[in-house]
């Protein structure tokens, strides 16, 4: 796997702060999205517990997300 450590945008046409930007604030979207069916698998067996620590860590992602969208935003009027 040299090329992924070595890659520094001659691939993908893309730099890695940006590439590495981009990919942190998809991943915490995603993972805001797949933790809502996991609440919700949670809460039809019962368990209020564990459906809490998915929201908690459901609102990590949300929040990494935006900031994520604000780092980018703040990068373009750079």
């Amino acid at each position: 796997m040299t090329s992924m450590t070595s890659e520094t945008g001659n691939v993908t046409g893309t730099t890695d702060k940006d590439y590495n930007l981009i990919w942190y604030t998809e991943a915490c979207l995603s993972n805001a999205l797949r933790l809502d069916l996991y609440i919700q698998d949670a809460e039809r067996a019962g368990d209020s517990e564990l459906a809490d620590f998915f929201r908690k860590a459901q609102a990590d992602s949300r929040k990494g997300g935006e900031m994520g969208k604000r780092c980018s935003r703040s990068a373009c009027s750079a």
